[in-house]
């Protein structure tokens, strides 16, 4: 599989040598939006792209692959007010496109957590629900892609819930996030539900970035050939479906 990668931070260095160990070929490094305006890069020789850049270089990146015809992996977050719009474009134009909040395995299973303690506690109205995240100081967007889906996830499975909110909650409608930025911390998401008596959390640490490379590996290799806009529960679900006990 040839890859271009568009972002060359830690991420797209950490996808670099594990696509390589896996077999890969990195064809094209987009580290800034300057670089398009060399002819020397061409998507053409791509079979797919992945991309963890920045809020600022994604969009235009996405149009990029959409133009070329290539398939795009999506794992830069701090965008969602332009995803309905990509969206929506990606299946006019027969592109295939998949984007993810986080591609760690691990977290993916703790959003199927999450929404079933979410129902489970939705009947017990004396527990307060909160959400805290903390990643590294590089991480540009706060609340992270994470932290908005669990949010959302509770929301949906809450009765009561509206909306999230960062830092203070000022009525019972709202479910607060708290971010943080500290050091060198691949994520931390915790969410937590606290009565007068007792406190309730799940909690998932990353310990390195290497899941989330290795997921966003799986799905360009997952990608190739089919068209559409993915996401994390159709190649988790393709998984299960072709690895039965």
């Amino acid at each position: 599989m040839k890859i271009a990668l568009l972002g060359y931070g830690k991420m797209g260095q950490e996808i670099e040598k594990l696509a390589m160990k896996r077999g890969h070929e990195i064809v094209l490094i987009i580290d800034s939006l300057e670089d398009w305006e060399n002819d020397e890069n061409d998507l053409s020789a791509a079979d797919v792209a992945i991309d963890f850049s920045t809020p600022v270089s994604i969009i235009e990146n996405i149009y990029h692959c959409f133009d070329a015809n290539i398939p795009l992996v999506i794992g830069t977050t701090g965008w969602l007010d332009d995803l309905e719009k990509v969206h929506l474009d990606c299946l006019k134009r027969d592109q295939s496109m998949f984007f993810a909040p986080n591609f760690s395995i691990g977290v993916n299973l703790f959003f199927n957590l999450n929404r079933y303690l979410a129902r489970l506690m939705s009947k017990w109205e004396d527990y307060t629900v909160s959400i805290e995240e903390t990643h590294h100081i590089h991480k540009q967007d706060a609340p992270s892609g994470t932290a908005i889906v669990l949010a959302n996830d509770i929301i949906r499975n809450t009765d009561g819930k509206e909306k999230w909110v960062q830092e203070n909650v000022e009525n019972p409608e709202e479910l607060g996030i708290k971010s943080y930025r500290t050091d060198n911390v691949p994520g931390t998401h915790i969410v937590r539900y606290e009565s007068e008596e007792d406190c309730i959390e799940i909690i998932h640490t990353a310990k390195n970035r290497r899941g989330f490379a290795m997921g966003a590996i799986m799905a360009a290799e997952w990608l190739i050939g089919k068209k559409g806009v993915f996401d994390m529960k159709d190649l988790l679900d393709s998984q299960i479906l072709t690895n039965p006990e």
